[in-house]
C-alpha cells in the first residue's frame, strides 16, 4: 500500500515539476501526469480498470457542470454600448498604471477610455494608438462578481479587410472569430515589448507591408470595438453556435455548448 502511495506521490510531482519548464511538450507531459495520478488514485486501492478510467473522465466532464448550470441560461447582446468611462480603482485594477507606462513607451498614446455594462459583467477598456505603424493596443477588464481578469490586445488591420490579432486572452475564447481575423494568443507573462515583436512576426509572416495597413483615426477606435463585437455575434448566429433568444439577445445553442467543451478540452491539453 505504501508503495501505491509513493507511485501515485511521484507521478504527481513529476507532473508538477514538469509544469515549470515553458516547453509546450513538458507542459503537455504534465498533463498526462495529471490523467495518470487520476486513473492510480481510482485502480491502485480498488484494482478496478472502470475506477481509473471514471476518474479521468471526470477532468473531460467536468465543463459540462459548468455549461449546464451556467452557460445554458447566459444570454448575450448582440450590441454592446461602449461610453466614455474613468479607470476602475487601483485595488480592483492595480496593474493598469503600470502597463499604461509600458505601452506608451512603445510610441503609443492614449486614445479613449470606455465601459460596458451587461447583466452583472462590466467591461473596461483603455485604447491605445499608434500612428507610425496605425496598430491599435487596448488593456481591457473584465469584472464579474468576485472574479476578475484582463489581458492585453494588439491588432492591425490591411486596406484588403484582413484583421491581425496578438493578444493575452488567458482562457479559451468561448466565440469564432471571423474568418478575416488571424489570432495569436501569447503568454500573459510576456511584456509590451515581447508582444508587439510577436505582433511584428505576425505580420512579417503574413507579408503585411506598411502601405497595407488600413489607416485609423483614433476617434474611431470606440465604434470599431463596438462593430467588431457585433460582426462576431452575427458570425456565430450564422454558423450555428449562437440562435436568437429575443429582445436583442443571443444564446448558446447545444452545438455552441460542445464548442464550448471543445474549447477547454484543447486548452486542458495545451496549458498555457
Amino acid at each position: 500500500m505504501f508503495s501505491s502511495f509513493l507511485l501515485v506521490l511521484g507521478v504527481a510531482v513529476l507532473g508538477l515539476g514538469l509544469r515549470t519548464f515553458r516547453h509546450p511538450i513538458c507542459r503537455r507531459m504534465s498533463v498526462a501526469c495529471l490523467l495518470f495520478t487520476s486513473f492510480l488514485i481510482g485502480y491502485l486501492p480498488t484494482g478496478s480498470w472502470a475506477v481509473g478510467v471514471i476518474l479521468v473522465a471526470f477532468w473531460i466532464l467536468l465543463p459540462w457542470v459548468e455549461i449546464i448550470a451556467r452557460v445554458r441560461k447566459l444570454r448575450l447582446p448582440i450590441e454592446r454600448v461602449f461610453s466614455e468611462s474613468s479607470p476602475p480603482r487601483d485595488e480592483l485594477f492595480p496593474f493598469l498604471s503600470v502597463l499604461t507606462e509600458e505601452i506608451e513607451s512603445q510610441d503609443f498614446s492614449l486614445a479613449d477610455e470606455v465601459s460596458c455594462q451587461w447583466q452583472n459583467q462590466r467591461q473596461f477598456v483603455r485604447l491605445f494608438h499608434r500612428s507610425v505603424d496605425q496598430s491599435q493596443m487596448a488593456v481591457c477588464l473584465i469584472h464579474q462578481g468576485r472574479i476578475a481578469f484582463c489581458y492585453v490586445s494588439l491588432m492591425t488591420r490591411s486596406r484588403g479587410g484582413q484583421v491581425f490579432l496578438t493578444w493575452t486572452y488567458p482562457f479559451a475564447y468561448s466565440l469564432k472569430f471571423l474568418p478575416s481575423t488571424r489570432v495569436q494568443r501569447v503568454r500573459s507573462d510576456l511584456s509590451i515589448e515581447q508582444i508587439c515583436d510577436a505582433h511584428r512576426s505576425m505580420l512579417s509572416k503574413a507579408h503585411l507591408d506598411t502601405v497595407d495597413v488600413q489607416p485609423l483615426v483614433p476617434d474611431q477606435m470606440r465604434d470599431l470595438l463596438e462593430q467588431d463585437l457585433k460582426d462576431q455575434i452575427e458570425h456565430n448566429v450564422r454558423t450555428g453556435l449562437l440562435a436568437p433568444a429575443g429582445n436583442r439577445e443571443v444564446r448558446y445553442t447545444w452545438r455552441g455548448m460542445l464548442y464550448l467543451w471543445s474549447r477547454f478540452l484543447l486548452d486542458f491539453v495545451r496549458m498555457t
